[in-house]
């Protein structure tokens, strides 16, 4: 039986293999590239925090203001109300700041080797530009205000439409759960 030294195996596999992709080396032009890029992004990064510490204390605020209504007496409902605010926002002021910090602190450890791996040295050059520039800037601080222009529009043209939807669907679950509908107002 004839064997081929271990060698000349392994060189003869890779030579057979495909070449495969090697990923993007880390400089430091790459690396200040990405730290800009960050940088631009703080403002999302802020924002995606506060999402995410908010997210819970709406669906609380939205369960507590069924349960106002179903186990607080009408005299205390307003006060009960304040308090749960209050206990919100006292929520909101502590937890946001801690949420926001630790994403600061993580994104150049964990989107900062994402983004060097994945781009080029050219491509960051380009994606650090664009968010730095001011066109991008007006438009951001314009997006909220297109949003809520956009929003108007379309609510305006499908409140016909939807409203119908949303009450039948109310009766459906208001069924399922056993309530009984009270009869709308008279318009005044």
């Amino acid at each position: 039986m004839y064997k081929k030294p271990v060698i000349a195996v392994l060189a003869a596999l890779i030579v057979a293999l495909p070449i495969l992709p090697v990923h993007a080396q880390s400089t430091p032009a790459k690396k200040a590239l990405v730290a800009r890029i960050l940088k631009a992004q703080q403002p999302g990064i802020e924002g995606m925090s506060r999402a995410m510490v908010e997210r819970p204390a709406i669906a609380m605020v939205d369960s507590a203001a069924a349960a106002l209504q179903e186990r607080v007496s009408a005299d205390k409902r307003e006060a009960v109300g304040k308090e749960i605010q209050t206990d919100v926002k006292k929520y909101l002021d502590d937890a946001v700041p801690v949420v926001t910090s630790r994403a600061l602190k993580l994104a150049p450890t964990t989107i900062g080797p994402f983004l060097e791996e994945k781009f080029t040295e050219d491509e960051l050059k380009q994606v650090a530009a664009f968010l730095e520039s001011a066109a991008f800037n007006k438009y951001q601080q314009l997006s909220g205000e297109m949003q809520k222009v956009l929003m108007e529009k379309v609510l305006l043209e499908t409140r016909s439409t939807v409203d119908p939807k949303v009450a039948a669907l109310e009766q459906t679950v208001g069924k399922r759960l056993g309530i009984v509908p009270t009869p709308a107002a008279a318009p005044k």
